[in-house]
């Protein structure tokens, strides 16, 4: 029978440096993953990559830890090659990369939308090929993208409508995979309570966002935790396998489809 616990696994999770990604890749250290490879953008992103290799080297694990501009198809290919040359295989891989942009359509230009485009869907897909072509057999693959694929709402055209192509290349993965035992899925949060959210929102936008969710009484700040989004992730890219093809929204009730 198939193994699909974390323990002795390796990981690449691609933004995992911070954030979501940080706090993922701690608690797959915590769960016995055996090591984990740690993706960063930019140099602004290098110090919290180092300490994100630190603490999992704390609780046992091995980290590495890879700088790269994913939005150009050579350096997704290389980042899994890098990546799998330290940690022998790769089992799990996951991508938390995104950008938002709040805007008006009539307002958005050429190069915005090409921008939006390349970090939410064109790396997207490159990553889920590479995945396809560089995860060891039953291998698990995770794609964060956005509850609001699930919302009637203005302003968000160029993020929600450059995250949305990833629900389809995440059908056609786990179908392509899955002869190899691959599972397939993404999840889209709610406004999560991080950096990444509040530059794009004004406090109106924020207030709201915040009394939005069916469970926002019950969230500290109103917003999606990201500590509720890990167990998610962790389920999927383990015992949850089971589960594959699919596009989640977890949001406390703040989208549905």
């Amino acid at each position: 029978m198939t193994d699909h616990s974390i323990r002795g696994k390796t990981v690449l999770i691609a933004g995992g440096a911070k954030n979501l990604g940080g706090l993922l890749a701690r608690d797959l250290a915590a769960q016995g993953a055996a090591a984990i490879a740690i993706h960063y953008n930019s140099d602004a992103s290098r110090a919290a990559a180092e300490a994100t290799v630190a603490a999992i080297q704390a609780v046992g694990a091995q980290a590495h830890a890879f700088q790269a501009n994913l939005t150009a198809a050579d350096a997704v290919e290389k980042l899994f090659a890098d990546a799998k040359a330290a940690l022998g295989r790769i089992d799990i891989a996951v991508n938390t990369v995104g950008k938002v942009l709040k805007k008006p359509m009539v307002d958005i230009s050429e190069a915005e939308f090409d921008d939006m485009s390349a970090v939410n869907s064109k790396s997207a897909f490159f990553f889920l090929k590479e995945a396809g072509r560089q995860l060891a057999d039953n291998g698990k693959v995770c794609t964060l993208v956005t509850s609001l694929l699930g919302a009637y709402t203005p302003f968000y055209a160029s993020y929600a409508g450059t995250k949305a192509p990833v629900e389809h290349y995440t059908r056609a993965a786990s179908r392509e995979f899955g002869e190899r035992g691959i599972s397939v899925t993404a999840i889209g949060p709610g406004p999560m309570d991080t950096p990444f959210f509040y530059p794009a929102e004004g406090a109106e936008a924020v207030a709201y966002h915040k009394t939005a969710a069916a469970l926002s009484p019950f969230s500290k700040t109103g917003l999606t935790d990201i500590a509720d989004i890990v167990p998610w992730i962790r389920f999927l890219v383990s015992d949850g396998w089971w589960m594959t093809g699919q596009t989640i929204l977890v949001n406390g009730g703040y989208t549905t489809k």
